[in-house]
């Protein structure tokens, strides 16, 4: 079962995870503030809440973990969405990330390949609170057409290589930031994309991500 209350202590909890997060780099004031506004232990069951607000990620179930908080502040500094950017993510998951970068004022739109956790965000009510998040059930590797251009596109997955679709359905200028396989780690990535259709790139640090699948999974 899901928490709902979010007392003293665990906003407190948050601010010491704020803190950590802040000591290992991240500077940007508006993912601090959205980490603080978003109660990370809703997003797990109630025997989690203590490790809710450990830095580490914590199994969710399909195989899918809701990724370690400095990931997630890590990406979401690389992206930097604006208010009203159109953001598209890969891997709902948990629908954490998609919480935060809704904090931050982007228009999210979101993909999750398993068709359970999908069903289970679904029923979510604290996710109704963020009528910025459009969620959908579909492969990731080939994005949404239908919605593009987007100004900026996350990864929350291993991506054995980059998928084009997503450079395509980025805007002129767009970003894209993703986590690309290098054996055992993935090296993070942000793609900027050029006006010819082709994209810079700059490389980041390593991570561990699950890894990216195509194809939906209907179990």
């Amino acid at each position: 079962m899901r928490p709902s209350e979010d007392s003293y202590l665990h906003k407190g909890m948050r601010k010491t995870l704020i803190e950590e997060i802040g000591r290992k780099g991240i500077s940007n004031l508006r993912v601090l503030e959205a980490i603080q506004a978003v109660p990370r232990h809703f997003f797990l069951d109630s025997a989690f809440t203590k490790r809710a607000y450990e830095d580490r990620a914590v199994p969710i179930g399909e195989g899918q973990t809701i990724s370690q908080p400095y990931t997630v502040a890590y990406q979401s500094e690389l992206l930097d969405p604006r208010p009203y950017e159109k953001v598209l993510e890969i891997g709902t998951g948990s629908a954490y990330q998609a919480c935060i970068l809704a904090s931050m004022g982007a228009q999210v739109f979101t993909i999750e390949r398993q068709k359970s956790l999908y069903d289970s965000n679904r029923k979510f009510d604290f996710l109704k609170t963020f009528p910025g998040i459009k969620f959908f059930y579909g492969d990731g590797f080939k994005g949404l057409p239908t919605y593009a251009p987007f100004d900026k596109v996350i990864v929350t997955a291993a991506a054995p290589h980059v998928p084009q679709d997503l450079i395509d359905q980025l805007r002129t200028g767009g970003v894209l930031v993703i986590p690309v396989d290098e054996g055992a780690l993935q090296r993070m990535m942000r793609l900027t994309k050029l006006e010819d259709g082709s994209f810079t790139e700059e490389r980041f640090d390593l991570f561990s991500f699950v890894p990216m699948l195509q194809g939906k999974n209907m179990e």
